[in-house]
This record gives structure tokens, sequence and C-alpha cells, in this order.
């Protein structure tokens, strides 16, 4: 319906989007070097912004742009994430059989990670995301997985993600041994508004769309109401072009936009 009234070859502003396709805003740019940055020297790094931010599109865009000979992505995200199951589900990605005990599982991870390092020369890179529902022993327990080689640099690179309050909870004094060991911190905010103006033209542009279909003073609704988190911009441009497919209108200003918005409350 949308493709077919806008003339559009996909539909725009979906999260199936191809990193190739992702808007390249100046904190994606600089999230993407920063960790690249940490990746290259085995470092431990925090990323948080709020929901919908783009912190996986960053990371999903980072490892598809890293040499796959060279690194080793694992991606975590399980917010009852015990040291047990951190270090079978870390194995599994490894493709290593853990053992069921959590002793066994740790000293096969410690294993496997040289193995992967010393041997075939490949960087394991552990991602462990919604950091602010893990618990206070599984974030000590990074302690161990950044630093088991005592006297070494470590074999592996580790980011942890998460919303805006684990920056805060990382502060307690209970966590403070892990926060003074983390070497590489970026807070991802939303976009600017003249950034969601070309966030939104970039979207358009790569699903085929020919001109821009949302007036300035639509944007700037857009913009208000979604604080310039890419993931309330999509819903919101979304309902708004299936809006204007209801009414062919071919353009899109504030009125379309405030009418959605009040349909979304």
């Amino acid at each position: 319906m949308i493709k077919e009234f806008f003339g559009f070859t996909h539909i725009p502003f979906t999260k199936e989007i191809a990193t190739g396709f992702i808007f390249p805003s100046g904190q994606h740019q600089e999230l993407t070097a920063r960790l690249r940055y940490a990746i290259e020297n085995r470092y431990f790094s925090l990323v948080t912004g709020e929901i919908g931010a783009g912190k996986s599109t960053a990371i999903r865009s980072l490892c598809e742009s890293m040499d796959s000979s060279k690194y080793r992505f694992v991606y975590l995200s399980e917010s009852r994430l015990s040291p047990r199951i951190f270090y079978q589900e870390v194995l599994y990605q490894l493709d290593t059989e853990p053992g069921f005990l959590q002793a066994t599982a740790k000293r096969r991870f410690v294993e496997t990670i040289r193995d992967f390092y010393d041997k075939h020369h490949v960087l394991p890179v552990i991602v462990v995301d919604e950091g602010q529902e893990l618990s206070t022993a599984m974030i000590n327990e990074f302690r161990f997985v950044i630093n088991f080689d005592v006297d070494s640099r470590s074999p592996l690179a580790l980011i942890l993600t998460g919303q805006p309050e684990l920056r805060d909870r990382l502060k307690l004094r209970a966590l403070r041994a892990i926060e003074q060991r983390i070497n590489v911190r970026f807070h991802l905010n939303g976009l600017s508004e003249e950034e969601t103006k070309k966030y939104i033209f970039h979207a358009l542009q790569k699903a085929g769309g020919t001109h821009m279909f949302f007036s300035d003073d639509a944007v700037k609704a857009i913009f208000v109401h979604s604080n310039g988190i890419p993931r309330l911009i999509n819903a919101i441009c979304t309902d708004c072009l299936v809006d204007a497919v209801t009414r062919e209108q071919h353009t899109i200003d504030a009125t379309t936009v405030a009418r959605v918005i009040a349909e979304r409350q």
C-alpha cells in the first residue's frame, strides 16, 4: 500500500534496514570509531543510551564492517544472565560444548578464548546488551572476564551496553571496582532537529523516494515528540505514511503528525 502510493522500492523506517543504508549521524560515526579502537586494543567498553537510540544498530553495523577472519562477535541479551549462563552461552556461540557446572564452563571459557586468540589469531568480541538488567554478581564477574590472564593483556574485547540508568548503577560502591576498569565510554543521545530532518530524508531516499514528503513543520513536530530517538521517529513516520495513503495525500504536514500522535496516546 505505502510502496505503491509513494513509489518506494521497499518500505522505509523499518528495523530490517541493511547496514549499508543506516543513517551516518555524527554520534553514530563517533561511537563506531571509538568501539573499533576499543576492539583493536582489546578494551572494556560501556555504551549507554535511551531505548531506541541506536545502540544495537551501531554495534550491528560495526560487526558487519569488521574482518570476520580476525574478529568473532558474540552477542548476549538476557536479563537473567548469571555467570554460569554467561560462560555457557559464550561457549555455545564459539562452537564449544560448555558442560553444565559453572566451574567447568568457566575453565573451558578460558581455554577457548586463549585458543581463539593464540592459535587461530582471532579476537573474540563479547557484546552484552541490556546491562541495566544484570545482577550485581554478573556485572562483577566481568572483572574476571577481562582479567583472567593477570600478567598479560586481555585476549578478548568486551562491550557492555544498556540504558542510561546503567551509568548511575555502576557508580555504586558494590560495582566501583568494575566501573574503574572501563576503558572506553560513550553515551548515545537523540538526534538534533537538523539531523532528524536528514534522517527522515535519508530513509525515504534509501527506500526509493524521489523527494521529501514531510514538510518542515512536520519534521519539527516529529522531533519534539520523539526527542530525536530513531525508533520513535520510525514509528511516527510510518504512521504518518499510512495516514497519508488513506487520505490520498502526498505531503505530510504538522496536522498529520498531530493527528497520528494523538492516536498513539
